[in-house]
């Protein structure tokens, strides 16, 4: 892989981060706890399973052939989607603004004996040098957590051409639907489709993105990408979910998860 900094330093990157980024960074350092026990299942498990509902690889294929390709994963969290590509002999990188998370996901490796980079930055500003991958992925981390008009242009930047992007989010139907405190997702539309960008849910400090579909094809064309696939999730019979704001039977009317694929021109 070379050298993977760009300036060739540690992999702990300290550097200022925007406002909804620290935001984000003090909430995760509170929530990390909590996410422990989903992490230690899934560095254990053995097949690749997506989302909130746990749907297989082998029903949504979302990985391209990855044997030999030089992989980042963009807000990867405890870094379970790392750990599973690490075992298929990926040579990946895991990058998250998160102290805490990432806490979880160095002990996890020793625990597991999967060594792979682990970069404490924002994927806003990834301190990678261009052209460095061939595929940049993200399940719920910097497609959720951070502003695309930051993070895109940065997942190209890294990318050499003809690299791909994916990356997994909330449907917009979903984030239409959704209450804004507690409670299950609907049937009614709670809120305006237009205007619904940045969102910070009444108690809860946390800044998310969610964005139309029209804003999506526009910022990924913007920045170098050609869309090949949207994929609308609809869970199995086998599928499982341990989040009360979405039911099953929900998730398998109406599109509760969505897989975008682009490549880089």
């Amino acid at each position: 892989m070379g050298t993977l900094l760009a300036d060739g330093g540690d992999l702990a990157v300290s550097e200022d981060l925007t406002p909804h980024a620290a935001i984000n960074r003090e909430e995760w350092a509170k929530e990390a706890a909590s996410y422990v026990a989903g992490a230690e299942r899934n560095w254990a498990a053995e097949e690749i399973t997506w989302g909130i509902l746990d749907v297989p690889e082998s029903e949504v294929r979302i990985l391209p052939d990855v044997e030999g390709k030089d992989v980042v994963e963009l807000g990867c969290g405890t870094a379970y989607v790392s750990a599973w590509l690490a075992r298929r002999g990926v040579k990946v990188v895991g990058l998250d603004a998160s102290p805490a998370q990432l806490a979880t996901a160095r002990r996890l490796q020793r625990e597991h004996g999967l060594e792979f980079p682990l970069i404490e930055a924002d994927a806003e500003r990834v301190p990678c040098r261009g052209e460095a991958f061939d595929l940049a992925i993200s399940e719920y981390g910097a497609c959720l957590w951070a502003d695309p008009d930051r993070w895109v242009p940065e997942a190209a930047r890294i990318l050499r051409p003809g690299g791909e992007l994916i990356f997994l989010v909330n449907s917009i139907l979903f984030a239409l639907c959704v209450p804004a405190e507690n409670g299950a997702t609907g049937e009614r539309l709670l809120r305006p489709a237009f205007g619904m960008r940045r969102i910070e849910w009444p108690g809860d400090p946390g800044v998310e993105f969610h964005l139309l579909h029209g804003d999506w094809i526009r910022v990924l064309r913007q920045n170098g990408f050609e869309i090949e696939d949207l994929i609308e999730v609809r869970p199995p019979p086998s599928a499982t979910t341990s989040y009360d704001y979405v039911t099953l039977d929900w998730a398998r009317r109406w599109p509760c998860e969505e897989i975008w694929r682009a490549r880089r021109r």
